[in-house]
């Protein structure tokens, strides 16, 4: 297990889990939001090949549309 920060949240996630497992997970459309890994922008196509490890930090942030 790996413990990492989400959103400002402590959570425990399973070793060898990718970034795109983790959308999965809470059920993220990859299409809608922006990733900060470690403080720098994460292209979505590098997703599927970032492991997450211990201490990693993720900010995700979703587009809402209006009018």
């Amino acid at each position: 297990m790996a413990k990492i920060q989400l959103n400002g949240k402590k959570i425990t996630i399973k070793t060898k889990s990718t970034i795109m497992d983790l959308l999965k997970k809470y059920k993220l459309n990859n299409k809608k939001i922006a990733i900060e890994y470690n403080g720098a922008i994460l292209p979505k196509l590098k997703c599927n090949k970032k492991y997450l490890k211990n201490n990693d930090r993720l900010e995700i942030v979703h587009f809402i549309g209006g009018g």
